[in-house]
């Protein structure tokens, strides 16, 4: 018989023994190593800034400090070899130090350390950006370890709530960056030259009551997004650039406006272009020309009663209408308007709403809309729709189109279109892959019923030989701002 007696004696040993290796393993862990074969490592060996306006911080990067090794570490002196003089500033473990140095800094076995950097640029009195650079310097056991710091900062002229009094012009020279709003007043005219760009920080808006002249070149195009350069961090970071709601929009507010856009690029706010004139008698003119109006929370481009003439642009990916016409006279030629807005925001999707609406219901100036040689088309059943008491006598034109419904319109309007079919691959690409690298391209794919499409003719009388990107449109050009272009081998 097993004695009672030798089990709990057997149990006893077994625990005191269990107790003594955890405790001998975690004092082990605990132990401080000075021997120079325990090192640290890092999540990266150089934290890269994207460009930074001058004398405004940046967003905060992190590095993690491993220590891999079953001993504990003290890292004797960490600091930006510039010290307090430096543009970055550290944060390690939760501590900040004016002079960027810290000493004597634990990390336990198999335990990291965080380390989080900013930057903030003073002017450097150049046009183009300039290269910043600095290093944290580790010091561990007696063995030197670095990482690199960059950044680019590019000094700009602060616009903040600034309102324009008189004619005036914005240069390329150097980037602005709008707080509030830029607006110009009635009557006056606010010139934008070739590559200017416009950086709008939060809600931030371009309010026009006189007259914007936006003519960019193929070479130097005006850009218009939002401020922020770094990324999002969600799980694969993406660019804010990608995020719609960025900032606000461009506000076209004036009834005897006229304005231009040509070779503008805008993307990422709340609406692109609101050209709006509550006068039925009064309508001022709006010409957009070789733009892309891309990735709105709202919408990319309303007009109620103006004239507007759009050629040779892509609109596209808005949660709401990409294209909203209500009173006067409206004309697209060779434009791309595509909606397959998605976004990263879970709270952000799209509604309903067509692509294009157009909307004779309410009591505006007539309406007259001709569409010739376009793309409608998006990720919904129906992209396009005709809001009109008497469709069959709206003053319309649809010819040579590819156009997305739910079911084929056989109002006398529409002439030469290509209906949507569900096989169709219209586009090169028409979502977003952030781990893929892949961006929408709505260049028509190889097999696109938009190749072929478009009627020559209304090419020479627009003079559109060339696509929005560039290409010779051939003697069989596509419908939409885009030719495909073989892939060069």
């Amino acid at each position: 018989m097993i004695s009672t007696r030798n089990i709990f004696s057997s149990a006893c040993i077994a625990f005191f023994l269990l107790i003594f290796f955890t405790g001998f393993s975690a004092c082990t862990d605990d132990i401080v190593s000075t021997n120079p074969k325990y090192n640290i490592t890092f999540s990266k060996d150089t934290v890269s800034f994207d460009t930074v306006f001058t004398t405004l911080g940046s967003a905060t990067l992190k590095l993690l400090v491993y220590n891999r090794n079953n001993v504990a570490l003290k890292i004797s002196h960490i600091g930006i070899s510039g010290g307090q003089n430096s543009p970055f500033r550290i944060n390690v473990d939760g501590s900040i130090s004016a002079d960027n140095q810290f000493k004597d800094i634990e990390i336990r076995a198999k335990d990291s350390l965080y380390i989080f950097v900013a930057v903030t640029v003073d002017p450097t009195n150049s046009n183009s950006p300039a290269f910043i650079e600095d290093s944290i310097r580790f010091e561990t056991n007696g063995v030197s370890k670095s990482v690199k710091l960059q950044a680019f900062g590019q000094d700009m002229i602060l616009l903040k709530d600034k309102y324009v009094l008189n004619d005036t012009t914005l240069t390329g020279k150097k980037p602005y960056l709008i707080y509030g709003h830029l607006a110009i007043d009635t009557a006056k005219t606010l010139t934008l030259e070739p590559g200017t760009k416009l950086y709008f920080h939060n809600n931030a808006n371009l309010l026009v009551y006189g007259n914007l002249k936006a003519e960019g070149t193929a070479e130097n195009p005006i850009l218009m997004r939002g401020d922020r350069l770094d990324k999002i961090k969600f799980e694969t970071p993406v660019p804010y650039n990608y995020i719609a709601g960025q900032w606000g929009g461009v506000y076209l507010l004036w009834k005897g406006g006229n304005h231009v856009l040509k070779h503008v690029n805008m993307n990422s706010g709340y609406v692109g272009v609101y050209f709006s004139n509550s006068d039925r008698n009064q309508l001022p003119n709006l010409t957009i020309s070789d733009c892309r109006i891309h990735n709105f929370l709202l919408y990319g481009l309303v007009v109620q009663n103006g004239n507007v003439t759009v050629t040779n642009t892509e609109i596209s990916n808005t949660s709401s209408y990409s294209v909203y016409l209500n009173g006067g006279k409206h004309t697209f030629i060779q434009s791309t308007i595509a909606n397959y807005f998605s976004s990263f925001i879970p709270s952000t999707t799209r509604d309903k709403k067509p692509a294009v609406m157009i909307m004779e219901l309410n009591r505006v100036a007539p309406m007259e809309t001709t569409f010739k040689n376009c793309i409608i088309s998006g990720s919904a059943e129906n992209e396009f729709s005709l809001a009109s008491k008497f469709q069959a006598q709206y003053k319309g034109v649809f010819d040579h189109c590819y156009i997305r419904t739910a079911a084929k319109l056989t109002l006398p309007q529409f002439t030469d279109i290509r209906w949507y079919a569900a096989k169709d691959t219209l586009f090169k690409n028409n979502y977003f892959d952030v781990e893929k690298g892949k961006y929408y391209n709505f260049t028509p794919d190889s097999v696109s019923p938009a190749r072929g499409l478009a009627d020559p003719a209304i090419i020479s009388q627009y003079h559109l030989e060339y696509d929005l990107n560039g290409n010779l449109r051939d003697n069989e050009p596509d419908a939409g701002a885009y030719e495909w272009v073989p892939t060069k081998k």
